[in-house]
Order: structure tokens, then sequence, then C-alpha cells
């Protein structure tokens, strides 16, 4: 007798002979899928249900980039509102950043406080990301051992005081630290130098803002970054790639064999600079949106294997600091909010190039779960039930309004895109339901439906 039978004519499941959708039926007790059965096969359970025509069942995305900011700027986004959000696009597990938050995480006791914010409040699973920043070098291990996944550094400003970018000596130091425990290192990689020779009056202009990040800057920073890989081994992954010209450097690093993974950003896929208006400073993002050339090459990148995932780089802010500047580009903050309408925007992206569905699933959640080391992001015997039922023809208009995001901007407002989001359970419970039409009732468990807490260790 299982809990919760889901059946669909198109199940994502893996099998090297056959990869792809199939009909299937997932069988789950305890919030653990049990079996994978034909998808008519007679199963005993306590709730049966179908997705109608039109849904497939597929793996919850793994983001393994958001910005939360709780505690201390719970008014930008909380733990409550961001792991809704999540849900609601069919993301179950979150990994989130140092900062924006107050405390950042770079001690302990900070990690500590995150924990106690999130555990409440989480509908979907959240791991952490630790920091590293010139006051902790040096004590990064107890970090590592507290289950933090990695941690983040910048080599430009931060944009927030309390976490400050290292210097070139520091970089080398932090790695050369991380290296010893074995741990991972992900870098916000934009070299100080070049942005500051880059530097504007600011401005409603997009081009000028764009020109104040050139891509140079991008090219400068992940030079070091690979320098600093070949000398010391660690492990190190490239945030938020912007300009595909660093992708030959990255492909020759790879082909070196140095350990060194890549990510790209929904936005960075969807959108591009000629069509960004003038004092849209909801577009505003760091690397900035490049041009359409530069967009194409980022896919053909993703399809050659240069850049690994996927993630949102959700990175909310109030309305105020958002657009309240009067579309100068120089002043606003400098993030996308797109945690929510992630899978959609590059379904809606991929769909347009002929990129299968199943591709786009394994660079936001079989590749993301793989890269942060969670048991996540695939269905599989063995594999908790964390879920999907997802429309990839069903268009919708987004409205801001309608997020669950704390704060209602994102530079997707207006936009027409594929795939919604029906139904997603987190361990076999229903913890996101479009209009409450999930074709039977939460599945009662050992557990409420709430996340976990993940660690790395």
């Amino acid at each position: 007798m299982y809990d919760l039978v889901i059946r669909s004519a198109r199940v994502l499941a893996p099998d090297a002979s056959a990869p792809g959708f199939a009909p299937a039926a997932v069988a789950i007790t305890d919030g653990v899928v049990r079996a994978i059965e034909p998808w008519d096969a007679a199963l005993e359970t306590v709730v049966d249900i179908t997705l109608p025509a039109g849904q497939v069942l597929q793996p919850g995305i793994v983001d393994s980039h958001v910005h939360v900011n709780e505690p201390g700027r719970t008014d930008w986004e909380g733990f409550a509102s961001a792991t809704l959000a999540a849900a609601a696009g069919g993301v179950t597990t979150i990994v989130d950043m140092p900062l924006n938050s107050i405390p950042p995480t770079t001690t302990v006791a900070a990690l500590e406080l995150k924990r106690q914010a999130a555990a409440p409040q989480a509908t979907v699973n959240v791991g952490f990301w630790g920091g590293a920043i010139p006051a902790n070098l040096g004590s990064l291990e107890p970090l590592h051992d507290a289950g933090v996944f990695g941690f983040k550094a910048f080599l430009s400003p931060s944009g927030v005081d309390e976490f400050p970018h290292l210097s070139p000596a520091e970089l080398e130091a932090a790695a050369t630290e991380i290296a010893g425990f074995g741990g991972l290192l992900v870098v916000h990689a934009e070299d100080p130098a070049v942005l500051e020779s880059s530097q504007n009056s600011g401005g409603s202009h997009y081009r000028d803002f764009m020109a104040s990040r050139p891509d140079a800057a991008e090219d400068a920073a992940i030079s070091r970054v690979i320098d600093v890989v070949r000398r010391t081994g660690v492990r190190a992954h490239i945030l938020h790639l912007s300009s595909a010209q660093v992708l030959p450097r990255l492909a020759a690093a790879r082909a070196e064999g140095l350990p060194i993974t890549v990510e790209t950003c929904p936005h960075y896929l969807s959108f591009a600079a000629e069509s960004i208006a003038d004092g849209a400073t909801a577009f505003k993002c760091c690397p900035p949106i490049r041009g359409e050339g530069n967009r194409d090459l980022l896919w053909q990148g993703l399809a050659d294997g240069v850049i690994d995932l996927i993630a949102s780089d959700h990175s909310p802010a109030t309305r105020e600091l958002k657009l309240g500047h009067g579309g100068d580009f120089g002043l606003a903050w400098g993030g996308i909010s797109g945690l929510q309408l992630s899978l959609p925007a590059v379904w809606t992206a991929a769909r347009a190039r002929g990129v299968a569905l199943e591709q786009v699933l394994h660079w936001m959640a079989g590749a993301t779960a793989g890269f942060v080391g969670v048991p996540a992001g695939r269905i599989a015997v063995g594999a908790a039930a964390d879920l999907v039922a997802f429309a990839p023809d069903e268009a919708f208009t987004v409205n801001v309004d309608t997020l669950r995001h704390k704060n209602r901007v994102s530079a997707f407002d207006g936009a027409t895109l594929f795939g919604r989001v029906h139904t997603t359970w987190l361990a076999g419970d229903v913890v996101y339901a479009l209009d409450g039409d999930a074709s039977g009732p939460p599945v009662a468990s050992a557990r409420p439906p709430a996340g976990r807490l993940l660690s790395a260790r």
C-alpha cells in the first residue's frame, strides 16, 4: 500500500537506454519514490492522481543561487516569501547566498542565525553558502564543518559594506585555505580595476550602464580565477556568467583539466540589451545583460558544455531601491527577482530555439543538484518525491502582483511565457497547487509539509 501514486503520460525518469519522457506511474511512501511502474499499473494506494493531458511530471528544480536576505534585510526578501515563490515556480531546493543578510554568513554563529530564521518558515528545502571576506580568512574550515556548501567571494565591491571583496592576494589565500580542506570556492568575477576605469556618470541610458561594466571586467577576473585554480588546485565555480567573450578561455581551462564549473542565469538567456528601454532599472544586474549576439553565444556555451548549469541569482530589493531613482541605472539596486519565474523563462527561450525540456531540466535540476551535492533533481527509486506537474505548452502573461516574492518587482513583468507549474510536491506533500487544482488531497506524512534544512556534511 503506497501513500500516493502520480500517473502521467510524460514522466521524466532516469533511463540511460531511452532518456526523456515516457508514460509511468510514480509510487511514493513516506516521502520517497518506492517504485516507477507502467502508467496504467494496478497499484494499491491511499491517493491516486492522474495528471491531465498536457502536464508532465518532472523533478523539482534545484536553484543553487538565491539571495533570501533574512535576517537583517527581510524587507527585501525573507524565507517565508522566497520559499513560497520557489514552490510556485516548481523549485523544491534553494541554496541561500551569504549576503545580503545582516550578519552575512561568514561565521558559524551567523549560519546558526540563518538556520533559526529558515527552519520554521521554509516551504522548500534550504541549504546555505558561506562567505569568504578579508576578516574571516584563516577561519573558514569551521563553517565548512558546520555544513555550508562552499564559499562565495567577490573580486570587486559587492554593493554592501558588510561583505567586502577580496584582493588578488586575499583570493589566493582563500583558495589555498579552501583547497586544504576540500571545499568549493564560488566567485563573483568582475575585475575592480576595469570597473574603476570604466566608470561613467550613470543616468538613464542602458548602454551607458552596460559600458560601465564591460566584458573586459569579467575576462580579467575569470583569468585571475583560472590562474589561482591552476596554482592551488581549489575547486572553483564562476557565478552568473554574462560575457560570452570569456567562453573560449573557460573551455581551454576545462580542457586543461582544471576543476572549474560555470553557471549562467535566466535573465541573460531571455533578454538582450537592444530591447531594454532607457530608465528600465528593473533590468539592472551585475554583470549586466548584454547584446543579442552575446545571448546566442551563451546558449551555444550551454550546448557545448562549457556552461554547466542555470541558476536564478534571485536578488530582490524593495521597490524604492529598485525603481525609486528616476530611472538612474547608477543609483538603482542591481539584481533580478526571478526565482518564481526561472523555469518558465528558461523554457520559453529554449522552446523557441528547439531545445528539449529534458535538457532544460538537466541544466536546472540534475546539474545543479550534482554541483552542490544534494540527492535531488531526478525521479528515481529511493529519491525524495520532490516533484512538479508542469504544463510546458501552456502560456501565461506575467503579472508582478500575482508573484509570491515579497516585493512585486520583476524584469519579466508583462512577458508572455510558456510553461505553467500546476502542482509542486515536496517529499510527497503538496506545497503548491495552482488554483487548488491538484487532483487529490495532500498526503499525510510523518512530518509536516515543510522544507528541510540541508547540510553539505
